[in-house]
């Protein structure tokens, strides 16, 4: 029977060991300085090398090798007996299965006996926190004033369940999880040693999937080259069950946009291809991790390529931090949802509304309707015959004193014009540069003034952002190919959340004329909000 590739490839020399050179350091100088402490504590995630660091340390105390520094060697007879499993003074416990007190005591009553053959017995108890509170008790002791020749490592994946005695007691050391880059060059020398063919982009898939474990990450590439051919990339896929980084993409992209019919098709074809829904939803919950990094002015924790950060740039640009945590939690949530119920899809499904409706709390779900079909019609004046032609024809409501007026033209296009075709701007604009698109889907088109376009910002950075470089050019380039008409633009403050073109907040757009464009014009206004009307507010009918 072959073995297994992690067991296979488990380091047997400090060098070896990936990802934890803060640890290494510390215990090879403590071997080279003969200062090794009595009792350990390794904590950290799964998979990251606490067990394998713990017998490199019981190796290196028992090597022969005359220079401290070069401990352990693997030459002497004790390194080769530690390789083959086979050196007695090295114990493992598993605290998952020994718990109880009497468990401990029985350990106590053995450690005071000499070692077998080499200087010092070192325990190594896995799983610490699964210990009772009577057998940690029962340890405390031991830990405290432990014989010369014994040394103890103590290995947890949950630190916070260790009582702070014996925390107090032990040497702690803290494994952080593999990075993506370092988990990829480690499994490419195993490709290489193991003679494994593998497409480009399956060991990068591999470790994101690992999370950090980089056992985790040789056990699925072991998995994988089963089949004894080489591993595809739409293999490893169906395999994982993980969507295409592209299918991830697009979901943010119809999020953002406030797509529900596309969002919802681009998650349901991902899932009838084979993706499994929570790992789906990992998948989203990590990209949204990355674009809130780069929102927090931290672009660099994002592991992915420049390709890749440079469109997650441009997305986080056009993003509300609120609205983001919210579709990090919704999103999060449906990771641990999404196998509970007897449809996979539902969790997903409601996790992409909720996270629209995160950046959009006015939006109505549903098709949209004409306005004219939803416009509010007056009552006919008193004394005027019900069954009178004119009575019965629907007419436009008062305005409020101050309310925005009717659109006026700049040229042949309306301000009403650049709403309705609002959505094909955007797409006309992302054909030139995704990173304009999301700076402008964070914007609302206030008006139009004399053939200038007025976009409302909601803070100083998204409109600077917008005024520095190309972008108002190619937001040109996208209105006189969308409306066939030259329209200049002008970037606008808008103080509190930008609603998106199509969302009618209590009225029409700002319009040419009126009050509040003249305002604006003449004094330098800025739209904060737009309420609805209220009825006392009404002109009386004339």
């Amino acid at each position: 029977m072959n073995q297994a590739l992690y067991r296979k490839w488990r380091p047997r020399s400090w060098e070896a060991v990936v990802g934890q050179e803060h640890i290494v350091q510390t215990l090879r100088n403590a071997v080279r300085a003969g200062r090794v402490a009595h009792a350990y504590l390794f904590a950290g995630p799964r998979g990251t090398g606490k067990t394998t660091t713990a017998r490199l340390l019981a190796k290196a105390v028992n090597c022969e090798s005359t220079s401290l520094a070069d401990r352990p060697c693997n030459d002497c007879d004790h390194c080769r007996s530690f390789n083959q499993g086979r050196y007695l003074d090295l114990i493992e416990i598993d605290a998952a299965s020994n718990t109880s007190v009497e468990d401990v005591r029985d350990l106590r009553d053995k450690i005071n006996f000499a070692p077998s053959e080499g200087q010092y017995k070192v325990y190594i108890i896995d799983e610490v926190h699964m210990l009772s509170t009577a057998a940690f008790n029962a340890l405390l002791k031991t830990l405290e004033e432990p014989p010369a020749h014994a040394i103890f490592v103590l290995a947890t994946t949950e630190v916070h369940k260790i009582p702070a005695t014996v925390l107090s007691r032990c040497q702690r050391h803290e494994f952080r999880r593999i990075p993506v880059d370092a988990m990829v060059t480690h499994l490419s020398e195993v490709l290489k040693q193991e003679g494994i063919q593998a497409e480009t982009g399956v060991l990068e898939l591999i470790a994101r999937q690992a999370t950090g474990s980089l056992r985790d990450a040789i056990s699925l590439l072991d998995q994988l080259a089963s089949a004894g051919v080489a591993v595809s990339l739409a293999q490893a896929q169906v395999v994982l069950g993980t969507a295409a980084g592209e299918a991830v993409r697009q979901v943010v992209d119809t999020w953002l946009r406030g797509d529900l019919g596309d969002g919802l098709t681009v998650i349901n074809r991902t899932l009838d291809s084979g993706a499994d829904p929570r790992q789906f939803a990992r998948q989203i919950v990590d990209y949204l991790r990355g674009l809130l990094l780069i929102r927090m002015g931290t672009p660099g924790l994002v592991e992915t390529t420049a390709e890749m950060r440079s469109v997650m740039e441009a997305q986080a640009g056009g993003i509300e931090v609120s609205g983001l945590l919210t579709a990090i939690r919704c999103f999060n949530r449906a990771a641990s949802e999404a196998r509970a119920g007897w449809q996979p899809s539902l969790p997903l499904e409601m996790a992409f509304l909720e996270a629209v409706r995160g950046l959009a709390p006015e939006a109505e779900f549903g098709p949209a309707r004409p306005a004219a079909a939803v416009r509010p019609t007056k009552p006919p004046p008193a004394g005027r015959p019900a069954g009178n032609r004119q009575a019965e024809a629907p007419t436009q409501p008062d305005e409020p004193v101050g309310a925005p007026s009717p659109p006026a033209q700049a040229g042949s296009v309306s301000i009403q014009t650049v709403l309705d075709r609002w959505r094909d701007i955007l797409g006309a604009v992302r054909k030139r540069d995704p990173r304009t698109q999301a700076l402008l889907n964070s914007s609302r088109p206030l008006g139009l003034e004399g053939g200038v376009l007025i976009l409302g910002f909601a803070s100083d950075l998204l409109r600077d952002k917008m005024e520095k470089g190309h972008s108002l050019a190619l937001v040109r380039e996208a209105l006189r190919e969308v409306l066939g008409s030259e329209v200049e633009v002008r970037s606008s403050l808008a103080g509190g959340r930008v609603a998106p073109a199509g969302e009618q907040a209590g009225g029409a757009a700002v319009g040419d004329a009126g009050m509040v464009a003249a305002a604006m014009r003449d004094l330098g206004a800025q739209v904060v909000d737009v309420k609805p009307a209220r009825p006392e507010d009404r002109r009386p009918d004339v």
